[in-house]
């Protein structure tokens, strides 16, 4: 069971990725009379491989996406502006199931990223309300940060849809919630790693 702390805004843009921008969107090369469900997996590189991995992919026809942030790195004696993965190690691919196997001939690539036993599958909205998130940073600030306790959420799926609580402990196995409304704590358990 998974919960998204925001409702990200739709888009439908189709632009083709372009070198001067890597936020754009990647698009897939099936035959429109005969489309092809694909689904979007998020792959685990080597560290800071994610822009080589994504190229390489590409080349063999995969469609791969690497969202990348423009940060401004301080060393001691200068700044400059570093463009970094929005997810460091992570990229994420479009292929169809059967082809699953193919990105492993790229080298940097470690492995799928699984959830509950199966591969992660990223549904394109996602994909693309990142896409416009970042194609848009005078309108969007974007970073990635792990839920921390004392963090309030709204719940956006399941039995306690649209309830607000606390996020009271994080762990690797679970998160403990505190649905105030309630008067109750919510553990939200990964399967198999009780015990």
């Amino acid at each position: 069971m998974s919960y998204q702390i925001m409702q990200p805004p739709a888009t439908t843009d189709n632009r083709q990725p372009t070198t001067d921008n890597p936020n754009r969107k990647p698009t897939n090369e099936t035959d429109n009379r005969n489309p092809i469900k694909m689904n979007w997996y998020v792959l685990y590189t080597k560290p800071k491989w994610e822009k080589k991995v994504t190229e390489k992919l590409q080349q063999i026809g995969v469609t791969a996406y690497c969202p990348v942030i423009t940060k401004v790195q301080q060393w001691s004696d200068r700044k400059k502006k570093v463009v970094t993965p929005l997810f460091p190690s992570y990229v994420f691919v479009q292929i169809e199931e059967r082809d699953r196997n193919t990105v492993f001939a790229v080298l940097g690539v470690v492995r799928y990223l699984f959830w509950l036993g199966q591969p992660a599958i990223v549904r394109t909205q996602e994909i693309q309300d990142i896409q416009q998130w970042l194609s848009e940073p005078d309108t969007y600030k974007v970073e990635v940060t792990t839920w921390q306790a004392g963090n309030r959420i709204v719940l956006e799926q399941g039995v306690f849809k649209d309830q607000s609580a606390i996020v009271q402990e994080v762990n690797d196995k679970c998160y403990v919630l505190v649905l105030e409304a309630l008067g109750c704590l919510l553990r939200v358990e990964r399967k198999g790693s009780v015990g």
